[in-house]
């Protein structure tokens, strides 16, 4: 078959390699003149940033790529397996490193924190047990096909389901397991890892910090941006045709069965389409003539981000690849979130690669990606007062580190929730598609097929199973298994 991709994000990339291993012919368009998405990278005045996703977990649903293909993953794609995972500083002066051994983190806790190692490891057994019982099943298979749900394990995991802590926030499970304010406030934060809030979410997320304690953080060889380039040159080689700087206009179909895609130049003919563009602009652009899954389209939108990339003429040793300065009043954060507003007081996340990479800043400096979560950006949204988010950033990284980090800020770029709509066709800057704050947000998102038009298939973050790299991978699985 002849098979037709929107998007060359990492899902429409991974499904083009899944395809083109199957025996199909693929073509994918992409409007920008480059692929990856939202995982690309920039450079400037010396330094290089991975513009994007920071956080790489689940490294093998990248190998699988190349195993599927035929080749030997670490002749093309290297990385190591994070420690500490990640730092985390208080305004009180409390600083934890989070290891990449349970063990390690838990006796870090235990010894900063005045508590028993026991909280956290009981918080990462879990996080286990619940990943075992039920991850694999609900993350790997479609959730809309009756197939899924008759079948024996499928059935052992529903048996199970009062365990999964559905009705319960995850910040209530999370109290009732780590019981430290401290710890508590780490273990709410993984609830971002798909934009949403700790205090609404379920507390099947603490089924997350699964995927970094006991499978592992890792750094890619050269960076984030090196999943891409080793992703797209495995297509290349596999035969996938790219067309970049080109905008689909249309998703054709003919008495509700996709037979083509029609550029601004050009109608091209298809017996199978896959989507990789969020599907609120799919459905808006791209299949104007056709009903509109409007429950879907109309849910809650995960968080944005205000970005500053940030050259920094100074060394920081205390800080790892990963960082997070929590705010002293967590709750208050994601209520003011809720309500479209950012709180005086919020979280701030660095990223920096230089203690992995020294090249990617001039000698003596660190390239730091400075992240605050913002609400998605609605055309109701009060504008951003992004100076003012600049000066609260400063101001509490220059108290917490004992720095004037003003004076050390040489180059700056910066990036917006419309800056990240606009190149990534992510509606309202939302950077993971929907929140996952219901009991239910799991079973709610758009399926990987369309219901009304045979022959389209979807992937990517605004789909089933959700955000971030490991589940937009997976989405391209399911996409084309379905296919």
């Amino acid at each position: 078959m002849e098979i037709g991709i929107v998007g060359a994000g990492i899902a429409g990339l991974a499904a083009s390699i899944r395809a083109a291993v199957a025996g199909h012919k693929v073509t994918v368009f992409e409007v920008n003149s480059y692929p990856g998405g939202k995982l690309t990278a920039f450079e400037k005045q010396g330094y290089r940033f991975d513009a994007g996703p920071s956080l790489f977990t689940m490294p093998q649903y990248i190998d699988d790529l190349f195993i599927l293909a035929g080749e030997n993953p670490t002749d093309h794609f290297k990385y190591t397996r994070l420690d500490p995972v990640c730092n985390y500083f208080w305004e009180d002066g409390t600083t934890l490193s989070a290891h990449a051994d349970k063990k390690q983190f838990s006796a870090e806790a235990a010894k900063k924190l005045n508590v028993p190692a026991d909280y956290v490891l009981s918080s990462l057994q879990d996080s286990a047990d619940k990943y075992e019982a039920n991850g694999r099943i609900f993350l790997e298979k479609s959730l809309h096909k009756w197939s899924t749900w008759l079948n024996i394990p499928v059935f052992k995991a529903l048996l199970k389901i009062h365990k999964y802590d559905l009705f319960s926030s995850m910040n209530s499970v999370n109290e009732k397991l780590v019981k430290h304010p401290k710890l508590v406030q780490l273990f709410n934060r993984f609830a971002t890892y798909n934009g949403s809030d700790p205090y609404r979410a379920p507390g099947l997320l603490t089924i997350i910090p699964h995927f970094e304690h006991h499978i592992g953080a890792f750094y890619p060889e050269n960076g984030m941006h090196s999943i891409t380039k080793a992703v797209y040159e495995l297509a290349l080689r596999l035969g996938v045709t790219f067309h970049f700087n080109t905008r689909v206009e249309e998703i054709l179909t003919k008495n509700k069965v996709v037979y083509g895609l029609k550029t601004v130049e050009k109608t091209y003919s298809f017996d199978r389409i896959i989507c990789n563009m969020d599907v609120f602009f799919a459905y808006k652009k791209l299949l104007p003539t056709h009903a509109k899954p409007n429950r879907i389209l109309q849910q809650e939108r995960s968080t944005s981000a205000i970005i500053f990339y940030w050259g920094i003429k100074k060394v920081f040793p205390q800080l790892s690849m990963h960082n997070l300065f929590f705010s002293d009043d967590y709750q208050s954060e994601f209520k003011q979130l809720k309500e479209g507003k950012i709180a005086k007081d919020t979280s701030i996340y660095i990223n920096l690669t230089t203690n992995h990479t020294p090249s990617d800043a001039p000698e003596g400096c660190q390239n730091w990606f400075v992240m605050i979560n913002v609400p998605s950006q609605s055309a109701e949204s009060e504008p951003l007062d992004i100076d003012a988010l600049r000066n609260q950033a400063i101001t509490k990284l220059s108290r917490m580190l004992g720095e004037p980090i003003q004076l050390l800020i040489e180059m700056e770029e910066i990036l917006s929730p419309k800056e990240i709509e606009l190149r990534t066709q992510s509606h309202q800057g939302s950077l993971y598609g929907t929140a996952s704050n219901k009991p239910l947000s799991a079973f709610l998102r758009h399926p990987n097929f369309s219901n009304e038009v045979k022959g389209l298939y979807f992937c990517g973050g605004s789909v089933h199973p959700g955000g971030g790299i490991p589940l937009c991978l997976l989405s391209a699985k399911i996409a084309v298994e379905l296919l």
